[in-house]
């Protein structure tokens, strides 16, 4: 029996970003995802993971099933099929499946558990020739088409290749960072608020829905495709929901490499000033922050009391895709114990910790 380990995954810059075909910098933490596999004869995928339920999927039956959107068996049937349409080999095999990585806690353990599922098949099945790429792109469109998750590849990308990256989709230039927030005596950490995804999905489909409807006005099918002065010439409504997202993806696209060259020249004060306007653009034009369909406000009482806490010293913003989840926030190592047991106090024993970049 073989061993493999998937890093999760943090997103440090391009909120919404990566579906447009945008600009992200993400990292690979030290949180992972683990299985013990080997082959079976059976063209059948059997999981077993501590805690959930035993599932199986037959490769002989990879067809989308809208009953599975959301749950683990539609990952594995959506990498085998992105495998098939590839013209990549598949096969049986039994796993068993541990990890530290938080359900629900923005940490992409979706996307780490589709990378791999795909990772397995190319070890077992393809002599492990699979370009990491090609492995990304696998479980993208496992996520997308058979999870019911419009995402875009940032995720996947950082738990394929397990580094600290600068990612332009528009141009395919992935960069990878040695830098840490460590070097600059800093800690990064998230603050899970407890909320709950379950019944967000018309919600985290709107944004890209909205952004692409901009990029439509413009003949193209995506906003990376649209000149920004050409969309900043135009004489929009702000009042406009569509209008704000692609406000905020324009900003934020820009904002991503600025973020990335001062991780790299490790000027702590201006990653943490760009990440705090990287924050606000979140919270006032994309409007990921509540939604009405569920009410949940508990993300937002996390925002509010991190400005609080950290306010002239440190930074803080949504993690992810929003609505519900956690809070990123980035300060001066020796004030983390007070804003972790602030925090906690709020949001719960655990609910904050620190992360840690590959």
């Amino acid at each position: 029996m073989a061993t493999l380990f998937v890093p999760g995954r943090t997103e440090l810059a391009g909120n919404h970003t990566d579906h447009q075909k945008g600009r992200v910098l993400t990292s690979a933490i030290h949180l992972n995802i683990c299985a013990d596999y080997s082959p079976n004869q059976d063209s059948e995928v059997r999981i077993r993971s501590k805690g959930y339920p035993d599932f199986s999927v037959r490769l002989s039956q990879l067809a989308v099933n809208p009953v599975e959107f959301g749950k683990p068996v539609a990952l594995v049937r959506g990498v085998a099929s992105a495998f098939r349409s590839l013209g990549l080999a598949v096969g049986g095999f039994d796993a068993k499946i541990r990890s530290d990585i938080p359900i629900g806690a923005g940490l992409s353990s979706s996307a780490a558990f589709s990378v791999l599922i795909a990772r397995i098949f190319n070890v077992l099945y393809n002599n492990a020739e699979i370009p990491e790429l090609v492995l990304a792109r696998t479980a993208q469109t496992a996520e997308n088409e058979h999870f019911g998750k419009p995402c875009g590849l940032m995720s996947q990308l950082a738990c394929v290749y397990g580094h600290t990256l600068y990612v332009d989709l528009k141009t395919n230039e992935i960069e990878q960072i040695v830098d840490d927030f460590s070097d600059m005596g800093l800690a990064l950490c998230l603050t899970n608020t407890g909320g709950s995804h379950d019944g967000l999905s018309t919600s985290y489909a709107r944004i890209p829905a909205d952004m692409t409807y901009v990029a439509n006005l413009f003949d193209v099918g995506v906003l990376a495709d649209v000149s920004p002065e050409e969309f900043r010439a135009k004489g929009w409504d702000p009042s406009n929901r569509p209008v704000r997202r692609a406000m905020h993806f324009f900003d934020e696209n820009e904002r991503v490499p600025l973020m990335r060259d001062a991780l790299k020249a490790h000027n702590g004060a201006e990653y943490m000033r760009l990440m705090n306007e990287s924050g606000r653009s979140s919270e006032t034009l994309l409007n990921n922050i509540v939604t009405s369909s569920t009410g949940d406000t508990r993300l937002l009482e996390g925002l509010e009391k991190s400005a609080a806490l950290l306010e002239g010293k440190g930074a803080w913003r949504v993690h992810g895709g929003g609505f519900a989840g956690c809070v990123q926030a980035l300060m001066p190592a020796d004030y983390f114990p007070v804003y972790q047991a602030e925090m906690q106090k709020t949001f719960g024993p655990d609910s904050c910790f620190r992360i840690h970049l590959l």
